[in-house]
């Protein structure tokens, strides 16, 4: 249903259909030519996906729809339809079946994939698009942030001026700005809100590595109010980035040390914006 672009549809034009330039790495030939056919109607499942390819979609664009889930609306979900895009003749070969050296196309019994985690299909929603509409990373980690004694970003906004709080969330931005003598403003994001932290130069100076790093940051400090205004005075800053690497996990959120695996150089979230 989506155009190259996003669009406004609706009523008065309140509600955003993404357009197929946010699934990333996609062609705008490729995107073009999928909403086109698309137009004069696609059937269900695995039917819908073989009509695209025989029209001229390559299996490289159809494998980049499929991983942004894009094939919902034919009633495959992001792993059934990626199962099907494998299984065109000119789709890569399956590791298992290089390997025997064996060919990974024929006639195949239908099959019944395992259910894909809902933790697991935000990350590759956030791989594919640089976000979800099913949920938010923090939204998962509820259960480690209460052992952390976290407040969330709604609760946030009910705290007296002064409190000592913990908060965490996914860093968005970072700014140094050359004005600001070496105070870095930090900018967290959890399921309901943004909170806004102020890491003052010693601060900085003793977690560097962290501020300056870190995807997920598990801040303590003090809260400051000035009406709606809302900044946390960092007096402690803590690398949480392993605990994306337990929304992948096959069985949701295993109480392993999120030291474990360090998902620093996999993109299971989007970079955040650094301005230094």
């Amino acid at each position: 249903l989506s155009a190259w672009d996003s669009t406004l549809e609706g009523d008065g034009g309140r509600i955003l259909r993404l357009g197929m330039r946010e699934v990333d790495g996609l062609k705008e030939k490729d995107g073009l030519q999928v909403s086109s056919i698309a137009q004069a109607g696609l059937k269900a499942g695995s039917e819908g996906i073989s009509h695209l390819h025989r029209h001229g979609i390559p299996v490289p664009a159809l494998e980049k729809l499929a991983a942004a889930d894009a094939f919902r609306s034919l009633g495959l979900d992001r792993r059934a339809a990626l199962w099907e895009v494998r299984a065109l003749a000119k789709a890569k070969p399956l590791p298992l079946f290089s390997f025997a050296e064996a060919h990974d196309h024929g006639v195949e019994e239908p099959i019944s994939l395992p259910e894909m985690p809902l933790s697991e299909h935000v990350v590759n929603d956030y791989q594919t698009l640089k976000l979800s509409l099913k949920g938010h990373p923090m939204s998962f980690l509820r259960g480690l942030c209460a052992k952390e004694r976290v407040v969330d970003n709604a609760k946030l906004k009910s705290v007296e001026n002064g409190a000592y709080v913990s908060v965490a969330g996914v860093v968005l931005v970072r700014q140094r700005p050359g004005t600001a003598k070496g105070v870095v403003f930090v900018t967290l994001e959890d399921e309901f809100s943004q909170c806004n932290i102020v890491v003052w130069e010693r601060t900085v100076e003793r977690f560097r590595a962290i501020v300056m790093g870190a995807r997920l940051m598990l801040i303590r400090g003090r809260v400051q109010r000035a009406g709606d205004i809302i900044h946390v005075v960092a007096n402690r800053v803590e690398d949480r980035t392993g605990w994306l690497a337990l929304l992948i996990a096959d069985q949701g959120l295993p109480q392993t040390p999120a030291s474990a695996t360090h998902p620093r150089n996999h993109r299971i979230v989007p970079n955040s914006r650094d301005f230094h």
